[in-house]
């Protein structure tokens, strides 16, 4: 992606999280861009771990105003694999998968591809649960993402 200026770097940690699979979900995204640090979470009543992770990273790339330089550190092997050795084969299968089945959360992928355009983004797999602390912040996030989805339910329901 051609830039006239230098991009600003930003290290991003996502996570996913689903009490049920499916059932409850929430989503996390912590960023930190030299001094400045920003928390994002939300999340569904109905979900699968899967989409939260997709949807962590999609909304943590969405919050970035301009393109940027993204390290992204993300737990998910099915995230980053699905981005950096999958997506292409999908594309040009039809959206199908090699055993010729439809590609789950296909439409997460194609918000996620859109996104991941816009930025220069270097993926970081960290080992989820096991000390990182911008995972374990993210996970703490995406768990306050299933507390916000059930919380709107019980206020509308």
């Amino acid at each position: 992606m051609p830039q006239d200026s230098p991009l600003t770097v930003v290290e991003m940690w996502t996570d996913g999280a689903c009490k049920g699979n499916p059932g409850a979900g929430g989503w996390g995204a912590w960023m930190r861009s030299g001094e400045r640090e920003r928390e994002l979470c939300g999340g569904e009543l109905v979900t699968t771990n899967n989409r939260m992770e997709l949807t962590a990273v999609i909304e943590g790339l969405r919050a970035l105003t301009r393109p940027c330089a993204v390290t992204l550190h993300v737990d998910s092997t099915y995230v980053m694999h699905g981005m950096t050795r999958w997506l292409a084969g999908w594309k040009r299968n039809g959206w199908m998968t090699g055993a010729k089945a439809p590609v789950k959360n296909k439409d997460l992928w194609q918000a996620l591809e859109e996104e991941v355009q816009r930025h220069d983004v270097s993926w970081v797999w960290v080992k989820g649960h096991a000390g990182d602390p911008g995972n374990e912040r993210a996970d703490r996030l995406a768990n306050q993402g299933v507390d916000v989805a059930r919380g709107a339910a019980a206020v509308a329901g």
